[in-house]
């Protein structure tokens, strides 16, 4: 099975990359940002990302418009202050462009300003290895 991760965040605090990172320690994938297109068609596509203004950023999106014809499938994954998944919105870009979601995610907290102090946790890092593990 082919794999990547692709990951985005504009946080100075890292919250995203880091999870980023801990998947791609778990399953020996490199993580690169969205600005890094697929090069070839992947089965699986790790999809790391926040919630910014209750949807994903833009870049996602169009990362997900450029290479819709690489991915097999998206398994999503992402960090929030507000609690809130960005599984649905997400799901709305994938299904607008034929691509499949897989219907199991990773969410955890993270902190913003004094929102969720600390959070993600080695914990959480360590539930994001091991969930990308039963992925794949």
């Amino acid at each position: 099975m082919k794999i990547a991760i692709r990951y985005y965040t504009k946080s100075k605090k890292g919250n995203t990359k880091k999870l980023a990172d801990a998947v791609s320690k778990a399953i020996g994938v490199e993580a690169l940002d969205v600005s890094a297109d697929l090069t070839e068609k992947v089965d699986r596509l790790f999809l790391i990302n926040a919630m910014y203004a209750a949807t994903i950023d833009r870049e996602v999106k169009e990362f997900l418009v450029k290479n819709k014809d690489n991915i097999g499938e998206v398994v999503n994954m992402n960090t929030s202050a507000s609690g809130s998944s960005t599984w649905k919105a997400v799901k709305k870009v994938t299904d607008e462009l034929g691509i499949k979601l897989n219907d199991k995610e990773f969410h955890c907290a993270a902190s913003w300003i004094f929102i969720n102090k600390g959070l993600p946790s080695d914990d959480d890092y360590r539930r994001a290895g091991d969930f990308a593990k039963s992925m794949i």
